[in-house]
């Protein structure tokens, strides 16, 4: 363990303070500037402090909240003592991409941390992306180059958190990796779903580049179904992956829903990540000097409203179906599941109203067929646990853009069954066995393609387990790492 008397000498959590509000709004620059020891010496004496409050838990739960068994006690003691490279080491054995999760996971790990019992948990999650950080700064990040080659090719279709994983699995156990993405850049949503604000895309490329320099080559704006069809694709590889997320939109359907000004938020973020990027998008989507309504409380909403507010958006409300989530645990979600609270993200602390207990009736047209508002009312929960209108509260919120961050319903799957007779399951994500495999002999599937849409951490954890079942089916065997799926289930009941 780390320092034995640490969680009672240090008692608060100390993480990075944002950036002033007025300034980050001027720019899309990460809102938390996480600064290397050799650049801030105190971050140093910061870190160390923190990774002491790691007790000797004996069980440590952090383990059981996260999917990817992370060896979180073991590389807060190396932090505590200042052992960066074994510290990397220890963190990279079960992590491809700590700079993401370190940064865009929610940090079930946290929730669960033995710790939070009677105190604010261990910073665990700032300790990652800092860990990442020190490691990159001190030029401990290096191409891991297999041994041999297997002669044996894989392809990997979908370039987020979960094909990139496991095209890097894949690519060291010596298979050569093709990964194909239909995007004009690599990175999934990590790239076009995810705004820079939280996840600068230096450093998507700053892993694309290792991950080249390992040997791993990536085919963007191929879409395949069209471009080459799936068919074409097993005869060409000796195995696939399908690693395609699930990005089908959850629609609402009530009357108005097909007027102009009403976007899914995916495709609002895609628009303004490539412009942020560099490009000319004809016919973007922008938030400014309009009023805006988010339907949808989630983090992509959260993502929505910290977009709006630097485009200049005139207001910004994000609608909540559903109560306000408690400032502490409800007594049906004890430690260590991961609890639904109330939450400011640093989106929610730059602007915007957030109302709960709204449920959207209707769109309201102008007579151009553009959307100018939204008739919604009060929320009802009725005993079988449905929540619906109440009639006679309805209102109307006035709207010149509106936003569904509602989720997603499942993968794109039409062209795959289509083309190669995959099974499809009731909940239209591709069917697989326990072991990531799909119906069609050769062909696999990891992350939100099958689980469903799901954390960050699920999809790289899901992205490993698949590439060692992958290498098992081309060599017989695999020496590749799987995760230890969590005993107790931290996640959210």
């Amino acid at each position: 363990m780390a320092d034995p008397r640490g969680f009672l000498k240090v008692r608060d959590r100390e993480v990075p303070a944002g950036r002033p509000v007025p300034v980050r709004l001027m720019d899309w620059r990460e809102v938390h500037e996480h600064r290397s020891t050799l650049e801030d010496p105190e971050t140093a004496v910061v870190l160390q402090r923190q990774a002491g409050r790691c007790m000797d838990c004996g069980i440590p739960f952090c383990h059981s909240g996260c999917p990817l068994g992370n060896l979180i006690p073991e590389w807060n003691d190396l932090v505590y003592k200042g052992l960066w490279h074994e510290a990397s080491d220890r963190l990279h054995a079960t992590n491809n991409f700590p700079e993401f999760t370190g940064r865009i996971c929610p940090a079930p790990c946290e929730t669960s941390c033995v710790l939070g019992i009677s105190q604010p948990p261990v910073t665990i999650k700032n300790v990652e992306v800092s860990i990442a950080e020190e490691a990159f700064a001190r030029g401990l990040v290096t191409p891991q180059l297999p041994h041999f080659l297997t002669g044996q090719t894989v392809a990997v279709v979908g370039s987020g958190p979960a094909g990139l994983a496991a095209a890097q699995q894949l690519t060291r156990a010596g298979h050569t990796v093709a990964v194909f993405e239909r995007d004009d850049r690599i990175g999934g949503l990590l790239r076009y779903g995810v705004p820079d604000f939280k996840l600068e895309k230096e450093l998507i490329d700053r892993r694309i580049r290792q991950m080249e320099a390992e040997g791993t080559r990536f085919r963007p704006g191929v879409e395949i179904g069209t471009d080459i069809t799936w068919k074409e694709l097993r005869t060409r590889y000796d195995a696939v992956v399908v690693a395609t997320g699930a990005v089908v939109p959850r629609r609402l359907p009530v009357p108005g829903s097909d007027l102009a000004g009403i976007h899914p938020a995916m495709d609002f973020l895609h628009q303004a990540n490539a412009v942020v990027a560099g490009d000319e998008v004809a016919d973007q989507i922008t938030a400014t000097g309009k009023h805006v309504v988010i339907i949808g409380g989630g983090d992509t909403g959260s993502d929505c409203l910290g977009t709006s507010l630097r485009q200049g958006a005139a207001s910004v409300t994000t609608l909540a179906i559903g109560l306000q989530p408690p400032l502490e645990r409800a007594e049906n979600q004890p430690w260590p599941t991961d609890p639904i609270l109330f939450e400011v993200s640093t989106s929610h602390e730059e602007g915007g109203e957030r109302e709960y207990l709204a449920s959207t009736v209707a769109f309201l047209g102008d007579d151009d067929g553009h959307v100018r508002a939204l008739r919604v009312a009060t929320t009802e929960y009725l005993p079988d646990g449905r929540r619906v209108p109440t009639p006679g509260t309805e209102r109307d919120i006035p709207a010149d853009l509106v936003l569904i961050a509602m989720g997603f319903t499942g993968p794109e799957t039409d062209t795959l069954a289509e083309q190669t007779g995959a099974d499809i399951t009731g909940r239209g994500l591709v069917a697989r066995g326990d072991d990531y495999a799909t119906s069609v002999d050769g062909v696999f599937v990891a992350g939100d393609a099958g689980r469903g849409q799901s954390l960050i951490v699920w999809a790289i954890a899901e992205g490993r387990a698949a590439a060692a079942s992958v290498d098992a089916y081309l060599r017989g065997r695999s020496e590749l790492p799987v995760p230890v799926a969590p005993t107790t289930r931290a996640m959210r009941p």
